[in-house]
């Protein structure tokens, strides 16, 4: 037997006017058209636009729902919706069960309060008796860590003393729905650490909306994904991995790049010679395979051949790999105007993932920088069970 559908959101629409007084014209005259029921709730208007068009899916006690996107993709305007705060115009959401929310940091705090007054405040909301928020209010206020200040006005904690307290009081009193906003960054280390040890321990009994733009955080605890764009679910699904490469290759810039050039030379072309495949431009390159990467540089003036350091960043933009091409098997073909090397590693074995590529070029004798820039080409790796789409065109970026 399944687990029961705590969140079922069928449709979902919003729209906002992106001028105030426009808007106010607007909202009069659809209290007008709301009494004739005349009224289009799917059409745009001069200077209105969608933060939320057609979301829909279901969530089950158990499950993990992690919302993606950049800033701007309509996801806070999503959990909005979902906690009550403002109403759609167009679809329908059913929750069952207690809803316990962390969208903003001190969103449902009363600041001329204590934080014990608050924590009372919110269990009343999330609909516990007295009786029943006197047995977690300790537990509460000790998870917290803020034991020292819980009597002082919450106008006077710091944004991570809010997140401590708001986060507490949402995991603690047990929820049925529990909704979780970027607020987690604001917490130190630690406690962010406790705050996902807690989610896995409540998570068998609760269904969690997770918002976050840190994708390991993303990865660790969801088992669906949803990655938004301009208010619209481009990717949907339970493949996590699949909806996270796709986040960060919408962010790859092919434009130049150039951190230093002393004029000596520019970078013509690049390419993976050793591509498996292609998804949405982006090469495959199996985990496992010879890694033969080409580059073609122009020469502007003359110079003695050169020595060409590749870096490999992961996702995370953390350096993974660096080849230099005298330490490296690496081939040349210098003309007049042009150089042009092949570098070969061996049995590659980068885990899962998408990858950027920067380069550094330097004076053999000398070691001064002639030429650096950054993200030149990006790839991904994968496994031998995925299917490959067929090797149809090669991928090469010129510049």
């Amino acid at each position: 037997m399944q687990p029961e559908t705590l969140i079922k959101v069928e449709n979902l629409s919003k729209k906002f006017c992106k001028d105030l007084k426009t808007s106010l014209w607007y909202g009069v005259k659809d209290l007008a058209s709301g009494l004739s029921g005349n009224r289009n709730e799917r059409e745009l208007r001069p200077k209105e636009f969608w933060a939320v068009k057609d979301i829909s899916f279901e969530l089950r006690r158990g499950e993990c729902l992690g919302l993606i996107g950049h800033n701007g993709a309509g996801k806070s305007t999503l959990l909005k919706i979902l906690n009550g705060l403002i109403n759609p115009d167009a679809g329908k959401v059913t929750i069952r069960g207690r809803v316990g929310a962390l969208i903003e940091l001190g969103a449902g705090f009363n600041p001329i309060l204590s934080g014990r007054e608050n924590i009372y405040n919110n269990g009343a909301i999330l609909g516990f008796t007295r009786k029943e928020i006197d047995s977690k209010v300790e537990e509460i206020i000790d998870f917290a860590e803020i034991r020292e200040f819980i009597d002082m006005p919450v106008q006077n904690y710091s944004s991570g003393m809010k997140v401590r307290l708001g986060f507490a009081v949402a995991a603690q009193m047990e929820p049925d729905v529990l909704i979780i906003d970027e607020v987690l960054a604001v917490g130190d280390l630690g406690f962010v650490l406790k705050c996902f040890k807690t989610i896995d321990t409540i998570l068998p009994k609760t269904a969690i909306v997770f918002v976050s733009h840190s994708m390991p955080m993303v990865s660790r605890i969801c088992n669906q994904i949803i990655l938004m764009e301009k208010g619209e679910a481009v990717f949907q699904g339970e493949d996590v991995s699949k909806a996270i490469d796709h986040y960060y290759t919408r962010f790859v810039d092919n434009e130049s790049n150039v951190v230093f050039d002393d004029g000596s030379l520019a970078l013509d072309k690049v390419e993976l010679l050793s591509a498996s495949g292609f998804d949405e431009n982006v090469p495959q390159l199996k985990w496992g395979n010879d890694f033969e990467l080409f580059f073609q540089f122009k020469l502007l003036k003359p110079i003695e051949l050169p020595q060409f350091s590749i870096i490999i960043f992961d996702k995370e933009q953390r350096p993974v790999a660096i080849f230099e091409t005298n330490k490296n098997d690496a081939s040349y073909s210098q003309k007049q105007d042009s150089i042009e090397f092949k570098l070969l590693h061996k049995n590659i074995q980068l885990s899962k993932g998408v990858y950027s590529i920067n380069i550094s070029v330097n004076n053999t004798k000398t070691n001064a920088p002639i030429f650096r820039m950054n993200s030149i080409y990006t790839f991904q790796i994968t496994h031998e069970n995925e299917i490959w789409q067929p090797f149809l065109l090669k991928a090469e970026y010129k510049f």
